[in-house]
């Protein structure tokens, strides 16, 4: 009975051939259209919610930021965790959904959260920002301003304008500064001209900021015609503030510049960003998530390389942390083996059933590679090294079923008929046991496309490759292969040992065989005879070398340890640390970083007030008392005497002696992004409960459990709070009360913020705010404040 589909496919030769190279095309390219990257990029619905809101204790911050979030975060559909965190200036709120569920709709309900808690916000908070977690917590390129003696608004103007030139790049998601400090107008008050010309600072603040209001004046209709009336209100530049008038007496009008100084600057430093050893503004470039991931750097490059001519002496540009060669090395070494693997079993098969049938089969190794790779680039996956493992592992089982077909139409030509007519008979025969043995291996894969969770989206390209890769073999065995062989298949010339073994076995005797097939013969004969005992033999097999395993074997992993390119060290530190403490300590670790060979870079940043602000998943700390963070980049494998591992170990021993210091490393995750192994949470209506238990458990891990290291939580640091409480009833006597009292304990600290400008040369609104001389700020300051 002959099958239409086959029948078709061969008496239609060219159109057949035509079909296949179309696929031949199409794959090719795809293959160029599909992103490159190391290890897949998965969607993984957890949002990281920051509201800052400068000078805010930790405990309001939980009152008034955490609270509002959390209540309204907890009525969202599909959520399944919120966790908080509140710091010294920011709250942080983190929000949790199950792996599957819709990446947009998820986001949608989160920022409809955030708007309805933005009510119970203070007035004075910063406007919430909503991050999407991504799978890891490395920039992809790191670019690096350094100049010794070079001005800071030099370089910080030449890194705000490279990061704008790079964020115009399509693929690029975000380019952030790292090391900067923001702008700022700063109107420093003259104590002593401020008594001499009584003024108070209640007065000087409310002159500015009635001074700086958009005022819509309308416009004015006379019957003659329409006028818009303006009133100029808004501060454009600095000099707009110094004629500002603050109090008049007669004729006599004193200007702001009478009583303060007006500078454009920065705000205090509060970190610090470091590469190698020196003091860097970096710049820090993450890319959309189907975009290729070498392309993209090359397109940065291409951006920074046309700022280099125009340099200014003294500054250096240079990269870190680049991720292209360790993606472009691993593709490149993943398809080396894939070809290593193609040539060996195309030698297995030419010396097993000759040079043209062997060609005839091992077409069909780059067809269904290239059918594959058609539907990879359909669904949006990139090329990374899960879909070209699924590829290498369906590299000996795509054959098969070209094997099969040919070999019997071999036979079948040697029997007398035409090569036509042979292919057409063999394919229409072996139709449905290659389409059950392909489908039986797919039933075996189609499990892993619906495994939940992160870990189910990261497996899930091995299945989807194999799947299609399969499907091609199929395609190619019972379409494509049968054309070709009817074109260019010939009888094979056998000499008399094939001719006598053919007998022999069609005869039924195969005693008479020689060499490994006789043996091989004779075995079946055997096996086949006692085919009870030989079942028993198999399941004894089976659970022999489970028994084996368990007793000789390595145990269990999630995933295959690598030896790693790239990682992260964390610094901790508890205590009041001020920005330059904080400074101090975390240089200490990197100058002994630095010492350790086969290191090619270090970019350090420091941070005061705990937490992290990274949004990786499983790559970002939590802990409140990290202070610092340093991305190494290891050189490469054939650079360096030590492997990654002993590389990391080194940072350990080097850092284990600092008192006061806790340094965790972890490397960059080549698998589904997991975090740390143990994790334990603890949860009370009173935090005061929780903090002597977490006490206690962390000191049980500390000195009694062994294999434990980098441990770290999130416990409150400790310190000293320094508290102003106000007599309420004796203010009011002095016509004052806590609001002026706390305008007057701000411009001793952060300063007061009275309005925003827009300088030509800024992207972003600018800080106007007023405060004390340096000189006359401090705790001491606080018992002289005049109100």
């Amino acid at each position: 009975m002959n099958n239409p589909l086959i029948d078709a496919a061969v008496n239609r030769t060219r159109t057949t051939l035509l079909l296949m190279a179309m696929v031949v095309i199409a794959g090719v390219a795809a293959r160029i259209a599909i992103p490159i990257e190391s290890n897949p990029n998965i969607e993984v619905p957890v949002f990281l919610i920051s509201v800052p809101h400068e000078g805010i204790s930790p405990e309001d911050a939980e009152r008034l930021l955490v609270k509002p979030l959390e209540v309204e975060l907890r009525t969202v559909e599909g959520a399944d965790e919120v966790r908080a965190f509140a710091y010294q200036g920011m709250a942080r709120v983190v929000v949790e959904f199950d792996a599957d569920y819709d990446l947009d709709d998820a986001l949608n309900d989160v920022r409809a959260a955030v708007d309805r808690a933005k009510p119970w916000f203070p007035a004075s908070a910063d406007e919430p920002a909503i991050f999407e977690a991504t799978a890891g917590a490395f920039a992809i390129i790191e670019i690096n301003l350094v100049g010794e003696g070079v001005s800071e608004r030099v370089i910080y103007n030449l890194a705000q304008a490279l990061r704008d030139d790079i964020k115009a790049i399509p693929d690029v998601l975000d380019a952030q500064l790292q090391g900067h400090r923001e702008e700022l107008l700063e109107v420093v008050i003259d104590p002593v001209a401020m008594d001499a010309y009584e003024v108070g600072s209640e007065q000087l603040l409310n002159t500015m900021v009635r001074n700086n209001r958009l005022i819509a004046a309308g416009s004015l209709d006379t019957g003659a015609g329409r006028m818009a009336v303006k009133v100029p209100s808004i501060i454009e530049q600095a000099s707009d503030i110094f004629d500002l008038p603050v109090k008049a007496d007669g004729d006599t009008v004193v200007t702001l510049s009478d009583v303060a100084s007006i500078r454009r600057t920065f705000k205090d430093r509060d970190q610090y960003a470091r590469v190698n050893g020196s003091n860097t503004i970096s710049i820090n470039v993450s890319k959309r998530l189907n975009a290729n991931l070498v392309d993209t750097v090359d397109q940065v490059k291409a951006v920074v390389e046309s700022y280099r001519p125009s340099l200014p002496n003294r500054v250096e540009l240079f990269y870190t942390q680049d991720q292209a060669p360790f993606a472009r090395d691993q593709v490149t070494e993943l398809e080396g083996n894939i070809v290593t693997a193609l040539a060996l079993v195309m030698v297995l098969v030419v010396a097993a059933i000759g040079l043209r049938s062997g060609l005839i089969v091992g077409a069909a190794i780059p067809v269904s590679f290239l059918f594959a790779l058609i539907f990879i680039w359909l669904l949006g996956y990139s090329f990374n090294f899960m879909v070209m493992f699924g590829m290498l592992l369906g590299l000996g089982m795509l054959i098969d079923g070209a094997i099969v077909i040919t070999e019997y139409a071999d036979r079948k030509m040697a029997e007398g008929m035409s090569p036509r007519e042979a292919y057409v008979n063999s394919a229409t025969r072996m139709f449905w046991p290659v389409t059950a043995s392909v489908a039986t291996t797919l039933a075996a894969f189609l499990p892993l496309i619906f495994w939940p969770g992160v870990a189910g989206k990261f497996m899930r390209y091995l299945p989807v490759t194999v799947f299609f890769v399969l499907t091609g073999s199929l395609l190619y065995a019972l379409v494509f292969g049968p054309t070709i062989g009817a074109l260019f298949g010939k009888p094979s010339v056998r000499d008399e040992r094939s001719r006598r073994t053919l007998v022999l076995l069609e005869e039924g005797d195969p005693r008479q065989l020689s060499g490994f097939t006789g043996i091989y013969a004779r075995l079946l004969a055997a096996t086949s005879r006692h085919a009870g005992l030989t079942l028993l033999a198999t399941v004894a097999i089976l659970a022999a070398s489970f028994v084996a395993y368990g007793q000789f074997g390595r145990g269990m992993t999630f995933f295959s340890d690598t030896d790693p390119s790239y990682a992260r060290v964390s610094v901790r530190a508890r205590g009041n640390l001020s920005a330059i403490e904080t400074f101090a300590l975390v240089t200490e670790v990197e100058q002994r970083i630095l010492d350790i060979p086969g290191i090619k870079s270090v970019n350090t940043r420091t941070q005061t007030g705990g937490g992290s602000s990274g949004t990786g998943m499983g790559g970002s700390s939590s802990a409140s008392d990290t202070i610092g963070t340093m991305f190494l980049e290891m050189h490469e494998e054939f650079e360096r005497s030590l492997s990654g591992a002993e590389i990391l170990e080194r940072v350990r021993e080097t850092s284990a002696d600092l008192n006061g210091i806790g340094v965790d490393v972890q490397k960059m995750e080549n698998g589904p992004p997991v975090g740390k192994p143990v994790q334990i949470q603890f949860s009370a209506n009173d935090k005061r409960l929780i903090e002597p238990v977490v006490d206690k458990v962390r000191h049980y891990m500390d000195t009694q459990v062994e294999g434990l290291r980098d441990i770290e939580d999130t416990r409150s640091l400790p310190g000293i709070e320094w508290e102003l409480a106000v007599d309420r009833a004796q203010a009011a006597l002095y016509d004052a009360d806590v609001a002026l009292v706390g305008v007057a304990v701000q411009l001793v600290t952060n300063g007061v913020k009275v309005g925003e400008y827009r300088p030509d040369t800024a992207d972003d609104a600018v800080d106007i705010r007023v405060r004390y001389p340096s000189a006359a700020r401090g705790l001491g300051a606080l018992d002289d404040l005049k109100i």
